[in-house]
């Protein structure tokens, strides 16, 4: 009797989920402007950034190990940006005090749009990919590849996570735009992504640790460098992994039935 009592919120809590999945997925159907924006904006960003290199001196300097990285950051960029403005609009339009209205919690809300984007962030991450293999001819092995994609995955993941997290805190799209770039920023200059992190001044670099783009960097990193085995991630994607638990959980937390 006891453990029936103990499954059924379980169960309760996955139906509630899938319920709220299902939604996002009817509404992101008719949505296909921000569907084909989610999936085409990445291989727009990779044609320019292979034109870019492609003037670049490869003796000097080897697009190969930027690449990779860049293309994460892509991903982690258009999935946090666009997650971010679409939720602040699901508040404006009252869709999420209608939820709660229903009987929904907070987790159950957090995981079925995290459910619905995984979609999108799937097909980011495979796109992204399969682009850079193809534009800058990527000669790591299946497995390199594979574990690469993981992180990539993982990566957009959060972006989602993180961008319910700073959807919370703004009543407005107007109000959300000047978060995007403070959070994007700590990506670029404190992941490692371009400058290591040993070249920072000690107090600041600390900050890399708030970012999830550091652990994807410092995973990336280990599987394109030379000799590398697929383990060498193993940190990483431990990293990213507990990440993602503290995010949900704040994601969760401070969302708010009203403003």
């Amino acid at each position: 009797m006891l453990a029936k009592t103990l499954v059924r919120p379980s169960q309760l809590m996955l139906s509630n989920m899938g319920a709220v999945g299902s939604r996002v997925i009817r509404q992101l159907r008719r949505d296909p402007r921000f569907v084909a924006i989610a999936l085409v904006m990445p291989v727009l960003i990779m044609y320019m950034l292979f034109l870019f290199f492609d003037g670049v001196d490869a003796p000097i300097f080897d697009p190969k190990k930027f690449v990779v990285p860049i293309g994460a950051f892509m991903v982690h960029f258009i999935t946090y940006a666009l997650c971010a403005i679409v939720l602040v609009r699901e508040r404006t339009t009252q869709t999420l005090s209608r939820m709660f209205i229903s009987g929904y919690r907070q987790i159950e809300i957090v995981g079925g749009y995290l459910i619905a984007y995984s979609i999108l962030a799937t097909l980011q991450s495979l796109i992204v990919l399969v682009g850079l293999n193809l534009l800058f001819k990527l000669d790591y092995g299946l497995g390199t590849f594979v574990i690469i994609y993981g992180v990539i995955w993982m990566l957009a993941m959060l972006s989602i996570a993180l961008g319910m997290f700073v959807s919370n805190f703004a009543r407005n799209e107007g109000q959300v735009m000047p978060m995007i770039p403070l959070v994007i920023m700590i990506s670029v200059f404190f992941s490692g992504m371009l400058l290591p992190i040993e070249k920072l001044p000690e107090f600041i670099r600390g900050v890399r640790y708030l970012t999830p783009m550091f652990y994807a960097n410092e995973g990336i990193q280990a599987l394109i460098a030379k000799g590398a085995q697929v383990g060498d991630a193993v940190g990483s994607l431990l990293g990213l992994g507990l990440y993602g638990v503290i995010l949900l959980t704040l994601a969760a937390g401070t969302l708010r039935e009203r403003d």
